[in-house]
C-alpha cells in the first residue's frame, strides 16, 4: 500500500545516501501536514545520536514548542533501534509506522542486536561497564526537582 509519507521518508532515505549520509529517514505528520522531516547525520555531524528519528523528534519539537509529539505520527524507513524507540515513548506520538525490519538493518551492516542483549544484562555485566557512584548525594537533584512548585512534569 503507497502512503506518501512514508515514500517521502524513503525519497529522503536515499537523497541522504547519494549525499554520503546513512540509508535512514523519518517524516513526522499532524493533522494530515508535515512538520519534520530528518535523516541519518551520524558520519556528517559526527554525532551518534543523530538518527533520522531523532532528528526529526527534534525538529517537531522546535516547531510545535513542545517537547512531546501529542497527535503526531511518525513515518521511519526502518523499525527504531533501541536509542530511537526510547525517543519515541518519551516524545509519546500518537503512533509510528515503519517501513524496513531491524533484521533488514542488520543485513545491510545495521545491527543493533547487541544493544538490547546489553541492556538485559545487570549494569556491572555489560560490555562498558557501568558503575554506580555517589547515588546518595545525587538524590539532592531529584528533591530539588520534585520541591519545585514550578517543575514541568513529563
Amino acid at each position: 500500500m503507497q502512503n506518501p509519507f512514508m515514500a517521502r521518508a524513503i525519497e529522503l532515505a536515499l537523497q541522504n545516501v547519494r549525499n554520503g549520509g546513512g540509508p535512514f529517514a523519518a517524516v513526522i505528520v499532524k493533522s494530515g501536514s508535515v512538520i519534520a522531516e530528518g535523516t541519518n547525520l551520524v558520519t556528517s555531524l559526527k554525532d551518534p545520536t543523530a538518527h533520522a528519528e531523532v532528528v526529526a523528534i527534534r525538529h517537531a519539537c522546535m516547531a510545535l514548542g513542545s517537547f512531546q509529539l501529542d497527535g503526531c505520527d511518525v513515518y521511519t524507513t526502518c523499525e527504531p533501534c533501541p536509542m530511537c524507540l526510547g525517543a519515541i515513548y518519551w516524545a509519546r506520538p500518537a503512533q509510528v509506522y515503519f517501513a524496513a525490519k531491524k533484521a533488514d538493518a542488520a543485513a545491510a551492516g545495521f545491527d543493533d542486536a547487541f544493544i538490547y542483549e546489553q541492556i538485559a544484562r545487570l549494569p556491572e555485566e555489560r560490555k562498558i561497564p557501568f558503575r554506580e557512584l555517589m547515588r546518595e548525594e545525587s538524590l539532592a537533584c531529584f528533591q530539588a526537582w520534585k520541591d519545585n512548585p514550578d517543575h514541568i512534569g513529563y
